[in-house]
Formats: C-alpha cells, structure tokens, sequence
C-alpha cells in the first residue's frame, strides 16, 4: 500500500477549483452505513436474439457467461420496437430467461425516435405502457414512470442519433461508460459533468451494449458477429454497494449512487470515501450528499480486487466538472489521499477516473484492446446538493 505524501496534496490543493454556484440545499437525509452492505456487480445493458440485431446471441449463452466470471446480477435489454413493446411475451418469457446464481432484472431498451434508456424493474413492470408513451411529452413520461415504480436510465447519451434526447429529469442514471470502447464515452462523459454541475444528483453506469447478431435487414450493413470476444458481458462491470444480495437493493443502490464502474468484472473496483469531520474514519462514500461545514475534508480512493505486481495507477481527480488533480497508487490494495474544502456556500462534488494497466479478461479476450488503460470510474461525493433531485 502507497499513502499519498503530504507534497501531492498540497498539490492537489494549489489545483483548485472556484467553488461551484448554486444555492445550498436543505438537510439531507442521513448517510447510510458505510459497513452494512455488500459490493455485487453486474451488467445493465446486453442483447439476445430477441433484438434482431443481436440475434445469434441466445439468453441462455448470456447468463451462463455471466454465472462463470462472478457476476452478480444481469439486466438483459433487448429492444422494444422489434417486438411492438411486447417484451413480456419474448425476453421475459423465454424459458432460458433464469437463473439460480444470478439476479436478473426486468428491462429492455426502450427504443425511440428521441434516443434509448433502460427502465429496471426487481419485478416485471408494464413495458408496454412506457412503449406507447415514447414519442409523447417528457412530463408525461416522467409522470408514467413515476406510476411504474421503475428505475429509468439515459442510454449513450453522447452517442449520435441514437443518444438521449429527453429531459434528463425523468431520469435516475446515466450510462456514461458504454462498451468496451472507452474512447466513445467522452461526450456522455461531458453530459454528465453538466448535469452534476447543474445541481442533479445523478449517478453514473456502465452496460456492455453488446450485440452478437448479423444484420437482418438491408439497412443494417455492420456485422456485429466481431463484438463475442471483444465486447461482452461485463465490458464494462458496473458494481454496486448493495443493502443485501437482491434485487430491490440493486436498483436501489443505483439510483442512491454508491456505485462504480470497472474495465471488467476482474479490473480493480474503484472506492472513494471522505472523512467530512476530520476524526479520522471514513463517513461517507460516492453517491453520498451532505452539508458542508466550510472546513477540510479528507478524501480517500482504493482500488480492491486483484491487482498485478508491481502496477502503478494514475487517479483523476474531478471537482466541480473540472480537473482538479492527478495522484499515483500502487501496491497490493492501492490507496491514495487527498484533502480539500468543499465551498460552505453552494454546491460541491467530486468524483474519479483510474487508469493503469489492463486486467486480463480471458473469456473476452480482444477487451483489454478497446478499453485501453482505463480501469474504472467512481460516482461522485456531494456536499449541499439537493436532496430532492
């Protein structure tokens, strides 16, 4: 394990941002334990062959990929226009849709002319009611959901003609890392900075997005046959720190924010902590909000799961939308420190990117080529950020 020196501190410091506008927020409510949990991880975007674009890829072959490299849960999005909506009769009633090892979440992509997202459901839902409304006014939208009871997601959001064209108001996450090509994510990226800084409390996912079919139709030129060991499950693993091993506790993980994203399910899980009243413990984590005292505040990131010997990590940190410092780990369970002072008055947060080098992927061989050196990714710590929102 390497701390961090007093030095890269006090440069972290001299790299600080003006403190973010906006008006405090009122109390939010208690932070959760930071002890009663567990991390589990899984993928929240991934096609079968009821999406026609995906259509040698039978669930059965998901699930059991998914099983084999630890993952947790598994939210299997076949497109709801090739089916009318009708997802509960074809993805949700396929007999290969089970699994006694995994949680497997009730979705699909929504598939519209304004963009995709993904609802989540621990229990099926009436997909076919969110299909009708999808070209219909956002309040609308929103207001279903709300009915629904369900998790709503924005898809790609910086992905060209299929990237989120709603209100982002109606949403309750983001897929800022999608696939195992890093480099396409930085305009989703940039979205969500300008949604943080915009006062939403709106945490970051992955989604593999993979499609293992051939083109079906003589509109779709691109045989997608390349993605099986390239692009797959878990590239990227989004892990959350659940209240339990269910499914509710999933979906509830991820709309409060502790999550993470990494490489795959074997890279490092990137943690990030702060200390907000300076006794030395950690007392919150990413996705956590609370009211800012004016005074330091100690921040911690760790990576945990298997790192190789001798690797060195490169932590980013962002503050406010804004680069704010660069910090080096390494050892056998990296750490790195720094401290800085959230503004008393208006709105803070701060988050993490890791890069360093590849975790090996041997079920997806060609990964570690896409995503480069990037590692993972943390959701943000907040201070006086609107607890409504």
């Amino acid at each position: 394990m390497r701390m961090l020196t007093l030095l890269a501190t006090l440069l972290l410091a001299a790299c600080a941002q003006a403190p973010s506008s906006g008006p405090v927020s009122a109390s939010p409510p208690p932070i959760a334990s930071l002890a009663d949990g567990v991390w589990l991880k899984g993928d929240l975007h991934i096609h079968s062959r009821h999406s026609k674009d995906s259509s040698n890829n039978p669930v059965s072959t998901i699930i059991a990929l998914g099983e084999s490299v630890g993952m947790d849960f598994l939210a299997i999005t076949d497109h709801d226009n090739h089916v009318d909506g009708d997802v509960a009769h074809h993805t949700w009633a396929d007999p290969e849709f089970r699994s006694d090892k995994l949680l497997l979440l009730y979705s699909a992509e929504w598939t519209t002319h304004r963009g995709h997202g993904t609802p989540l459901s621990a229990t099926p839902y009436d997909h076919q009611a969110l299909y009708d409304v999808r070209d219909q006014r956002d309040v609308k939208i929103g207001a279903l959901k709300k009915a629904l009871g369900i998790h709503l997601s924005a898809n790609h959001p910086g992905g060209g003609d299929d990237g989120f064209g709603f209100s982002y108001d109606i949403v309750d996450s983001i897929e800022v890392w999608n696939s195992a090509v890093w480099s396409r994510n930085a305009n989703s990226i940039m979205i969500w900075d300008d949604m943080l800084k915009s006062g939403r409390k709106l945490t970051g996912r992955g989604g593999s997005d993979s499609h293992h079919g051939f083109p079906s139709t003589p509109e779709q030129k691109t045989d997608l046959s390349w993605q099986a060991p390239a692009n797959n499950v878990g590239t990227p693993t989004t892990w959350v720190f659940a209240a339990a091993r269910t499914s509710e506790a999933v979906i509830a993980a991820l709309t409060n924010g502790r999550v993470s994203v990494s490489a795959n399910p074997y890279a490092p899980r990137v943690e990030f902590y702060a200390d907000r009243d300076a006794d030395g413990a950690m007392d919150m984590m990413m996705g956590d909000n609370a009211p800012s005292t004016g005074k330091p505040v100690a921040f911690r990131i760790q990576l945990s799961g298997a790192t190789p010997p001798g690797a060195v990590y490169t932590v980013s940190v962002v503050k406010d939308g804004a680069p704010f410092g660069k910090l080096e780990t390494s050892g056998a369970t990296p750490v790195a420190e720094f401290t800085d002072t959230p503004a008393r008055d208006g709105r803070t947060y701060y988050r993490v990117t890791v890069e360093g080098p590849p975790a090996a992927y041997p079920e997806v061989p060609e990964s570690q080529q896409r995503s480069g050196n990037m590692i993972g990714l943390s959701n943000p710590i907040y201070f006086n950020f609107d607890p409504d929102f």
